[in-house]
Parts: structure tokens; C-alpha cells; sequence
């Protein structure tokens, strides 16, 4: 790589960082994601909250953010006030060169939205909606059928 003598723009994430700070660093993160909803805020200061490829919120906060932080864990959860009531997300800390949190960034969790656990309880009874009496597929639906 060649040095041109061009001073580049730095952004240093702190745990003082402002709303702006955080702004290209978390819309990276929320185009990443095929644009799903992306908040972040420093340890000392509110955040952003990005959706649609736009700022939304410049004085972010909320609740898993907040706990991030203070617990320096990812959480995941279904927050029970604010914007995402009710819509898992998860939140990561962001943290320091010695392992403190100076802020979190936090996704909705489409992971979230699908429990596994219940879909597979649910499973015979949902092959039974789908295909009616066993054997499902049928013999003439099968894979090896259409071969």
C-alpha cells in the first residue's frame, strides 16, 4: 500500500463516544445485516438507532443496551418497554483493549423469532396439517419419485 500523504478520517469508539461517533460503524453494521434494525449507544453517552438505512433515533437507549453494558454479557431477550417491545434482539458489549464494556451494539434477533424447541413439538402435528394421513409425501410425491 502506497502512503499519499493524505490524512484519512479516524472514528474511535469510546466509551465517551456521541451519537455521531457511532453513526458509521453501526449503518455498516445494519447494511451487513440486509438492513435489519441496529441500535448502539457508548457506556457514557445515548446512542442511535438505525432502520431502514436511516438514523432514526439519535438519543437512543434501552434497556438490553443498558444491561450490556452494565454486565459487560451478551443478552439476549425480549425487551418488555421502548421500540422493540416484544421482538427478541440480542446485544453485544463493545469492549476495551482490557475487557471493559464502553458500549453495545444490539440487532433484532430474527434467530429469536423462531423457537426451534417448539416447532419441533410441534412437528407431527404440523406434517399431519400439511399432508394429511401418513406416509408424507406420499409415494408419488416422493423425491425419488420425481426422478
Amino acid at each position: 500500500m502506497e502512503c499519499t500523504g493524505v490524512i484519512m478520517d479516524q472514528y474511535i469508539i469510546a466509551a465517551s463516544s456521541t451519537p455521531a461517533d457511532l453513526v458509521p460503524v453501526v449503518m455498516a453494521v445494519h447494511h451487513l445485516l440486509n438492513r435489519l434494525p441496529v441500535t448502539a449507544r457508548s457506556r457514557d453517552q445515548p446512542g442511535i438507532r438505525i432502520e431502514e438505512g436511516r438514523v432514526v433515533d439519535d438519543r437512543y437507549t434501552g434497556p438490553v443496551l443498558e444491561a450490556a453494558i452494565a454486565e459487560n454479557a451478551v443478552k439476549k431477550e425480549v425487551p418488555v418497554s421502548g421500540p422493540y417491545r416484544g421482538v427478541p434482539v440480542v446485544v453485544a458489549p463493545v469492549r476495551d483493549g482490557s475487557g471493559a464494556a464502553i458500549g453495545a451494539i444490539g440487532v433484532v434477533d430474527i434467530t429469536g423469532i423462531f423457537d426451534l424447541a417448539t416447532l419441533m413439538e410441534h412437528h407431527s402435528a404440523i406434517l399431519q396439517q400439511v399432508c394429511g394421513k401418513d406416509p408424507c409425501p406420499l409415494p408419488s410425491e416422493s423425491v425419488s419419485a420425481r426422478r
